[in-house]
């Protein structure tokens, strides 16, 4: 872990600054987006590894609706119980532009109690939109990267069996409207709002295109002015969009995940001069039991009781200097060299926070 730590510091304190970027890598365009579609559907032909009925009624109450929209007369009080059926919800990501007929992949994930949706089939089966209308249909084999096998009270498993994807599993049949603009002009949206990176963006689009074509509106918003015609609109964005810009410089800022020890520097980050002192002290209690055994034919009774032992292990810790401007690869050494875990770097971190030595911005997740 601390060989990890230390590598990682010097990789990033290696990194030369932030160079140029291409203005679709950091803004997008206004109205240009995707939109999330779910469904509900039945899964088909699994190896008695699907829903049961008793614990998951609504899939025999779907088989049933299934049936009868297919002409199939199932007799009211019919107990419906097949292990190679499984409900599944059906989710799938619509594309900007998304025309019809385009296939679309679709992921099923297991609502009830199936184990395994390896080698099954997904019924035709509706995607719906936020508004409640339907985009898409989904039919397919259900692809699953897990496999599982159980025998005589064991069992094995490697990776999920209840998710499965279908490639190209859904047809488009309701485009989307994706306008271009508003009137003469499109908007652009960074994906980080800062002040620094909209003006710099503003100037190289005027530079290219000439005086009063891009405007900032605030430190997000770009307003571009853009040609009418939908072929100049495409190609004006397509030479705007590979327009270089230099991005304003990141601050500094230390992201600690206190669930698993995880922490994230950027080369940003500096300290102050400090001096950090890191000591170990463990406290070890052991009860060892004791039988008081009474004499014979003297009448009492045996009794148990608990002799305590309390050990206190103190390790000295080392202190170690900072001086002033210290950047990465130099924190992440001097925290190696306290021998810190990375649960000790969490509390470290912190402290150098609220002592004030630690310039960056600290995130706790």
């Amino acid at each position: 872990m601390k060989k990890w730590i230390l590598l990682l510091g010097l990789l990033l304190a290696s990194l030369p600054a932030l160079s140029a970027q291409r203005l679709k890598d950091i803004a997008n365009i206004g109205g240009v987006r995707p939109n999330q579609l779910i469904g509900y559907g039945l899964v088909v032909g699994l190896d008695g590894s699907g829903d049961k009925v008793t614990s998951s009624p609504f899939t025999g109450q779907a088989m049933i609706n299934m049936l009868n929209q297919l002409g199939v007369q199932v007799p009211p009080g019919t107990k419906i119980d097949p292990k190679n059926v499984a409900a599944v919800s059906l989710t799938a990501t619509l594309p900007a532009f998304a025309k019809r007929g385009q296939a679309i992949d679709v992921t099923a994930s297991s609502i009830g109690d199936a184990k395994s949706l390896r080698g099954g089939t997904l019924l035709l089966s509706p995607l719906k939109g936020a508004d409640g209308q339907i985009y898409a249909m989904a039919q397919g084999n259900v692809v699953v990267g897990g496999a599982g096998a159980s025998a005589g009270g064991s069992s094995t498993q490697i990776n999920q069996l209840s998710v499965g994807r279908i490639p190209s599993g859904a047809t488009v049949e309701r485009e989307v409207q994706t306008a271009l603009g508003d009137g003469e002009f499109i908007h652009l949206e960074l994906q980080e709002a800062d002040f620094t990176t909209a003006n710099r963006a503003v100037q190289a689009i005027n530079k290219i295109f000439g005086a009063d074509t891009a405007r900032a509106v605030d430190g997000r918003l770009i307003e571009v002015r853009a040609p009418f015609d939908s072929n100049q609109r495409v190609q004006f964005l397509s030479r705007m969009e590979n327009i270089a810009v230099d991005p304003a410089d990141v601050s500094p800022l230390v992201i600690i995940n206190a669930r698993t020890g995880s922490i994230v520097m950027n080369q940003a980050v500096t300290l102050s001069s400090c001096a950090v002192s890191h000591g170990n002290l463990s406290v070890t209690v052991t009860n060892t039991p004791q039988v008081s055994q009474p004499n014979p034919l003297s009448g009492g009774k045996t009794t148990v009781t608990n002799q305590a032992d309390i050990v206190i292990n103190s390790t000295g810790g080392k202190v170690v200097g900072l001086k002033g401007g210290a950047n990465l690869s130099q924190v992440v050494n001097a925290l190696n060299a306290l021998g810190a875990t990375p649960q000790d770097l969490i509390s470290i971190l912190q402290a150098m926070k609220s002592a004030g030595s630690l310039k960056a911005d600290l995130q706790i997740i």
